[in-house]
């Protein structure tokens, strides 16, 4: 066999009879008939890959924030948007801020946040002059804030009315001066977003709180309801003093007096209270006297009749004490026996002893 090998590999007429085979051209036809569809699915696949995402990467290209063909490829592979991404670079360049980092995007839309609030944030915080980055807009978004409203409300401050309408406790802060007078009160808080302490600050409904406090104790400081009247502005320089936004996600600008009336006079109220329970506990006091003066009157009641009980029981002996006196002829006597006892003494028969 390995003769005929040679020889046939020296001899040209028998190595073109080899090709001559029937066998090996089979082989080859099935080999064409496999790798044109392959060729064809492959090309159809660059092609629709091409149209697909050329367009991403060129418009990235013109805009100034090139990112490579095959980084876009790998974005739809980790279930990103590529356009979403370009976008927001673009955006963020024609914004004036400087190109983003496509890994830190490509996290922010992976954990779940908005990318466009936060690039728009920051493009809005960049025009008002408000420090920002890119970490504290993100985790601001992460953290279930809005970014967006947060960043326009230090731009543009926002009014709280306080007490809220909306709680349903009333429309006035009610607070007492020293001399007893009820003063009634309606302030508009101005506040902006302070983006430092946005998380883990205390919310808007801490800081209705903390400046009713400070209006109620503020209030509750002037000698009388008068210096309110005349100087409103006592109350909200006390109240501001007193550092109401400390720990909260505002920072105070101004607290303004809306209204103010008079209420009521609680201090003389309370002293009508005091006189009332005065009253009331005199009054239970006298009872109590009544009672025990009832109690000893019947007491002494029953006594007299007790002592009536043995009057009549001591009179129920005179008749017997007469009789006997008769019966020994002792009512002649000089001496009379005037005592119920020696009388039946006397009565009783005498024995003698005999030895």
């Amino acid at each position: 066999m390995a003769r005929d090998v040679y020889s046939r590999a020296d001899n040209p007429r028998l190595l073109l009879r080899t090709f001559d085979n029937p066998y090996p051209t089979r082989r080859m036809t099935v080999l064409y008939t496999l790798a044109f569809p392959l060729a064809t699915l492959l090309l159809v696949a660059v092609v629709w890959m091409f149209t697909k995402y050329f367009s991403l990467w060129l418009q990235a290209l013109a805009s100034g924030t090139p990112i490579g063909f095959l980084s876009l490829v790998a974005m739809s592979l980790r279930k990103v948007d590529p356009g979403l991404i370009v976008h927001c670079r673009i955006m963020a360049v024609q914004g004036g801020l400087p190109p983003l980092a496509v890994n830190h995007i490509e996290a922010q839309i992976l954990a779940g946040g908005d990318a466009q609030k936060v690039v728009l944030a920051l493009i809005i915080a960049q025009k008002a002059g408000i420090p920002l980055s890119w970490d504290t807009a993100a985790a601001i978004d992460l953290a279930g804030r809005d970014i967006v409203n947060a960043v326009q409300v230090s731009v543009y401050t926002k009014v709280i009315n306080c007490p809220d309408p909306e709680t349903g406790r009333g429309d006035t802060l009610d607070g007492v001066a020293k001399d007893g007078i009820q003063l009634k009160v309606k302030v508009r808080v101005t506040v902006r977003t302070n983006l430092s302490q946005l998380i883990g600050g205390a919310s808007e409904s801490t800081v209705i709180a903390r400046v009713g406090q400070g209006i109620v104790s503020a209030i509750g400081a002037c000698h009388s309801y008068r210096e309110a009247l005349s100087d409103p502005a006592i109350i909200t320089r006390q109240a501001i003093a007193s550092g109401l936004d400390s720990q909260t996600a505002f920072a105070i600008v101004s607290i303004d007096i809306a209204e103010i009336r008079v209420g009521d006079n609680i201090g003389a109220l309370l002293q009508i209270d005091q006189a009332n329970a005065d009253i009331r506990i005199a009054n239970a006091s006298a009872e109590e006297r009544r009672v025990m003066v009832v109690a000893r009157e019947a007491e002494m009641i029953a006594l007299t009749r007790e002592n009536q009980a043995i009057v009549v029981q001591e009179e129920a002996l005179i008749p017997r004490a007469i009789a006997d006196a008769y019966r020994l002829g002792q009512l002649r006597n000089s001496t009379r026996i005037t005592s119920p006892i020696k009388l039946r003494q006397a009565a009783a028969p005498q024995v003698r002893i005999v030895q």
